[in-house]
């Protein structure tokens, strides 16, 4: 089984890199289940119930989400509305929020195929908010799911956190695979027992920015320390992602691969 892990999709030059791309990306590469973060999908800043759907069209199953997914207000009624059998249902949020939140933090389903799978979004706690500990929101979750295969996306600012997440999990689920920080990492591996594992997948946006904002209004923060309007960049478009080969029936990794596709 192959599966196609897409890093954050950041505005509209980060969509228009999965509408031109991601079905080249399909064919070449056998996948057969997609995953994409799509918290930066509206200008830079959260996801809205339409852009969530068009995502959803262009076949991709579940969109994890971190700490911008409530950015535009009108998802969390979505989220509310998120019931089984309805598309809601497979936009997550991290599962380490407070009780009471609005959403999920995990999804399972099954492939065209039926084979069972399972995803998780947990937050980090370095450096953001202070939710749940999501290492032993982890385990609480294993214990409900069934499916052996589990891919987890850890959205978190620090990079032994996610390093932490990775070793934490290894031979537990099939994939821990870092996003927020936007900047693909070049440790992509399977660790020992079994996990593949990256400390984070990069941004499906423009690189020619700051993280994917306009990089003079970023600069001019840093040296006035004044608070300014962000707006997406839209320079040197890419699509970042990591592609997964597993072994369906024991959950196991047996090879990871790094993707980066440029607008030429």
């Amino acid at each position: 089984m192959r599966i196609l892990f897409i890093g954050d999709i950041f505005g509209r030059p980060g969509r228009t890199m999965v509408k031109q791309h991601l079905g080249e990306v399909v064919a070449q590469n056998g996948v057969d289940l997609i995953i994409a973060n799509g918290e930066n999908a509206a200008g830079g800043f959260g996801i809205t119930p339409q852009i969530a759907e068009e995502l959803f069209e262009q076949g991709i199953s579940v969109i994890t989400t971190g700490n911008h997914v409530w950015d535009k207000r009108e998802i969390i009624d979505y989220m509310q509305q998120a019931t089984n059998g309805n598309p809601a249902r497979r936009l997550i949020r991290p599962a380490n929020y407070p009780e009471g939140t609005p959403g999920h933090g995990f999804y399972q389903g099954k492939t065209r195929a039926g084979v069972s799978y399972a995803v998780i979004n947990l937050q980090g706690r370095v450096f953001l908010p202070s939710n749940d500990d999501p290492f032993r929101i982890a385990d609480h979750l294993l214990q409900q799911i069934t499916a052996k295969v589990i891919l987890v996306d850890v959205h978190a600012e620090a990079t032994s956190e996610k390093v932490a997440m990775g070793w934490y999990l290894d031979g537990r689920v099939t994939a821990v695979l870092g996003t927020h920080t936007h900047v693909p990492t070049a440790d992509t591996r399977v660790l020992p027992k079994g996990t593949a594992f990256q400390t984070d997948v990069g941004m499906t946006g423009p690189y020619d920015s700051i993280i994917g904002v306009q990089k003079e209004l970023v600069i001019q923060r840093f040296l006035t320390n004044l608070p300014a309007r962000w707006e997406a960049a839209t320079g040197d478009p890419r699509f970042c992602g990591v592609v997964i080969d597993c072994d369906e029936t024991t959950g196991k990794a047996n090879s990871i691969d790094r993707i980066m596709i440029g607008e030429s």
